[in-house]
């Protein structure tokens, strides 16, 4: 008997705002800048590519690049996409890392 997987997709599952806020707070709380990448990519497919370059300005091709696998997109660019998709990015108090040595 053969098995069939279906494939994976992660933008299936970002169906609300809540649900991409909380995915988005988790990816960032882990610090893996790629992986953050990644998520954005899954929330623009999610939201739509086409509305999301007309609302961010950039061309639908330029969005696909900028958030391929392995791709490293500039900062001002990550930050326009993020304000397209109407979320909030804020800094609060955290965790505090000591890089001394004792």
């Amino acid at each position: 008997m053969s098995q069939t997987l279906t494939t994976f997709d992660m933008a299936s599952l970002l169906d609300s705002d809540e649900a991409i806020s909380e995915y988005l707070s988790q990816v960032l709380a882990d610090g893996e800048d790629e992986e953050f990448l990644r998520a954005v990519g899954y929330v623009v497919k999610a939201r739509g590519m086409t509305q999301v370059a007309k609302d961010s300005g950039m061309g639908r091709e330029s969005l696909y690049k900028a958030f391929a696998p392995g791709a490293k997109p500039r900062f001002h660019t990550v930050l326009k996409v993020i304000h397209a998709l109407g979320i909030d990015l804020y800094a609060q108090p955290g965790h505090v890392i000591n890089h001394s040595n004792p």
